[in-house]
This record gives C-alpha cells, structure tokens and sequence, in this order.
C-alpha cells in the first residue's frame, strides 16, 4: 500500500493513545477521590492538607497524575509516577521517600510574583510541594522581565498571578496551584494565610513586611522572610523553633529614606534569583522538617564579592508587641491597623504620593515647559538627578548637577546662567532656571535650596521625566 495509508494509520493510534491517556488520567482521579472518601479520620495536621487539597497519598486531589494505581505497590511507598518524577530526592537519604511524602501534602503561600517570588514558586513546584498559592494584584511590565523569570513577554499586560500559575503548571501537573489575584491587605490577609502551613514573603516594601509577619504570628504560621536591592541580599526564617518575628528585631520602621526599592535604586536580576532559590530551600526544608532552617540566623549576600556570610540574631523579644506571651494584639487589631501610616511608605510604588514641598508659583509642568522651549526662551535646565540616571537618558542642553553635589557645586550652576545670559540676545534680562529629576520630588528639594541660595527664578518641572515622557513625549526612554 502507499505512504498515505501509512500516515493515517499513525495519526489514529496518535489518537488512541491520547484517547488512553485522558481515560487514564481519569480512572486515577477517581481512585484517588473513592480512596479519599474512605479513608480513616485524619490528624489535625492531615485535616489542614485535606482542606488545602492534599490527597493521603501525598498527591493533591484533582491532579491525578501522581496517584499509583491499587496492587502495584506496597500501600505505604508512594505511588509509581512520584517515585520517578522524585527519584532523585528519594535518592538522597536526608530527605528521600519521608521527606518528600511531608512535602507532598504541605502547602505553601508565596506573596509576590515578582523578582523574589519567581524562583520560589519555579522551584516549590518543580519539587512537588502539595498545594502552592500565589497572591500578587499587579501585572506584567516589560522591566520585569530581567529578574522575574516565572513570566514571558507574551504575558506583558496580563496578571502576574495569572502568568506564574500558567508557568507552575506547565512544569508540574500533579500539584494544586492556588490563584490569588489581589494584593496582600490586613483586610484579606488572615482569610488567605490561614489557609496554608507555610509562608514565603517575596514582596519588595516595608509596610507589607511588617504586616505578613503580624499576620503569620497571630495564625502561627513560620515565615521566609527575602530581600534583594542593589547587588546584595538577605534571608531569615521568622516564628519558628523559637526565632523572633519581624517586629522583634525591628519595633519601629526605619527612616524612610534607609528603605529604597527596586524601582527607585535598581538591582540586579540575578540577585532575586539567588536569594529567591534560597527562600524555596528554606521553605522545603521546614516543610519536610529536614536540616536546619535560617531560624535565629541571618543570610547576608554580597553579590559583588561573591561572600555569604551567616549571623546569628537575637530570639524572640519578651517586649514585642505582637509574639511576646502577655501581647494583646489581636486579629481585629490586626485588621484595622494601619501599615502605611505606621511605616510611612505606601504598600505599592505605583500609589506612592507626590511630594508638595513648593507653592504653585514655584512650579511648571512639562507642557508648559515644552511651551517655553519652542518660543526660544532663554534658560538653564538643571537635572538633579544622580550621575549615572544621567546616563541613561537626558533632555538636550540640560546641566546635570546631583542634589547632593548641589550646594557645593553652586559655582558651577552660576557659570552656566552666566553663558546663557551673554549668548542671549536680550541680554539685559536674567535666564530662568528649571530644575528637572526622575518623577518630580528632588527638583522640589533643589528649589527649595536654590532659591535659599539667591536662585529665585528656580522653578521645579512637575512630574519630572516621568510626566514629560507620559505628556510631551511618548518616545522619551522611560525607566
């Protein structure tokens, strides 16, 4: 017969096969509910997992893709297709079959999508933990891209959560992954948290830190706790075998010019990356009560010298206000309590307020600004912002002198003004003076000062590169 015969013959046992293999996946789903239903009463520990969806075999319920089928194997091992898909922990005699079976019907909550949260849900999912909840209320932005590898450019736009459950899936089948599509608030928190054993923090801000650990003390759950900036990283294990809670080591929120993100300093994309694959052991190791977690130790990384170093740090505080034994904080203080206002931050950079340092007299906004450069305005642009934004992106013919360069550099500001006024053809008249930054709170700052200084025609641009890109100039690189 000819080829074409052939080729139809294949496509049709092509199509048994899946046929079997759908019909199979099935058969497995409803052992394992049947094995579900008739199983013996569980321990308080087991009724969590059941709750979360963790099945008795150490699969979770509705996944099927891991549940061994009756008289293949002896009824405590684990079935067939975690035993393969496991091998290599189960080869390892610290963590092995006990370990994984532990794994298997934990569940976990990571909070944040994004550079910390990436490599910790991969990871978490990749090794079988048993239920994996992601909460993130944000989306998917182009300069995410380089840190938070759980997402791809086709998702640019999309829900995080949406996109790290997508990618969690695709790598593991056989595990529940739990979708959260809203951000973390004491309003939602205990509802959320309460529902999983463990919690990784892989959020970026100091109000949301505070909260997550009050929140894990009240409902007693132990907490990974990460930070990456910059080139350097940290990592603990708080309420657990005794370590204190967040606020035991930090009573009152630090200044809020110490606590930078990384959207205002930057960092380097494999940083998360590091201490994100360490929040994932961590939270593998308390799960499967294997080794010793960072519990009382601190993870200090340097990426720059490539130097981990371990500190011990203190125990739980008998004067904190949350974990200590007489505390009084309740799950209604909890809800009511205001992170934002008690750390002077806002829980999210893109509800970040503008400062208002200066009257309206002393400002002028970039259209305005734009209108004064195409009438030919004679006039100095000083960009404020640090040396290296410089070089990222400028506007033409502006001086760049950083605000904390400024009062020393005053002399230099003079020249400039000096320059301008004898290339103007009314020269009798002083230049005016701009002052441009990033998003319009240091140019408020350098006014203030300039104008102390004998500057008085110094006027701040609103909004700053950030508004000139979003109003003047849609071309202009925003970063």
């Amino acid at each position: 017969m000819g080829g074409g015969g052939g080729d139809g013959r294949s496509k049709e046992l092509e199509r048994l096969w899946a046929e079997r293999d759908e019909l199979d996946a099935r058969i497995r789903l409803l052992e394992s509910e049947l094995e579900t239903s008739s199983a013996a009463p569980a321990s308080p520990a087991g009724e969590d997992a059941a709750a979360a969806g963790v099945g008795d075999g150490g699969c979770v319920g509705g996944g099927g893709a891991c549940q061994a089928r009756p008289g293949l194997a002896h009824a405590d091992s684990l079935p067939a297709d975690m035993i393969y898909r496991y091998s290599r922990h189960l080869l390892l005699p610290d963590f092995g079959v006990e370990g994984q079976r532990k794994l298997s019907r934990s569940s976990i909550l990571v909070v944040g999508a994004g550079g910390l949260g990436s490599p910790v849900a991969l990871y978490l999912a990749a090794c079988g933990v048993g239920v994996l909840g992601i909460v993130d209320g944000d989306d998917v932005e182009l300069n995410n891209l380089h840190r938070q590898i759980i997402h791809q450019e086709a998702y640019i736009g999309r829900s995080k959560v949406k996109s790290a459950a997508d990618t969690c899936r695709a790598i593991n089948s056989s595990i529940k992954v739990v979708e959260h599509h809203h951000t973390l608030k004491p309003n939602n928190a205990l509802e959320v948290v309460r529902k999983y054993d463990i919690v990784v923090d892989a959020t970026d801000n100091l109000p949301t830190r505070y909260m997550i650990s009050d929140c894990c003390v009240l409902l007693n759950k132990p907490l990974i706790s990460g930070a990456a900036l910059g080139l350097e990283g940290q990592l603990t294990v708080y309420h657990h075998n005794g370590s204190p809670c967040y606020r035991c080591l930090f009573p009152n929120p630090p200044p809020v010019a110490a606590c930078q993100r990384c959207s205002d300093s930057g960092v380097l994309g494999v940083v998360p990356g590091v201490i994100g694959c360490l929040q994932a052991l961590e939270a593998i190791k308390v799960a499967s009560d294997v080794g010793e977690p960072l519990s009382g130790r601190m993870l200090l990384f340097d990426a720059l010298s490539a130097r981990i170093r371990i500190v011990k740090i203190r125990g739980s505080s008998p004067a904190c206000t949350i974990c200590a034994e007489n505390s009084v904080f309740t799950q209604e203080d909890f809800q009511k309590f205001d992170y934002e206002t008690f750390t002077q931050s806002p829980m999210s950079d893109k509800t970040a307020p503008s400062l208002k340092l200066l009257p309206e007299s002393a400002r002028i906004t970039c259209t305005e600004y734009k209108g004064l450069i195409d009438k030919g305005e004679p006039h100095v642009l000083l960009d404020v912002r640090p040396a290296h934004h410089f070089q990222i992106v400028s506007l033409s013919r502006s001086l760049n002198i950083p605000l904390s360069d400024l009062e020393e550099k005053l002399p230099m500001l003079e020249t400039s003004m000096k320059e301008t006024l004898d290339a103007s053809a009314a020269s009798d008249k002083q230049p005016s003076l701009y002052v441009v930054c990033r998003r319009g709170n240091d140019s408020q700052s350098a006014v203030q000062l300039l104008r102390e200084k004998g500057f008085h025609s110094a006027k701040d641009i609103v909004g700053g590169l950030q508004s000139w890109a979003h109003d003047v100039d849609p071309d202009f690189p925003a970063y």
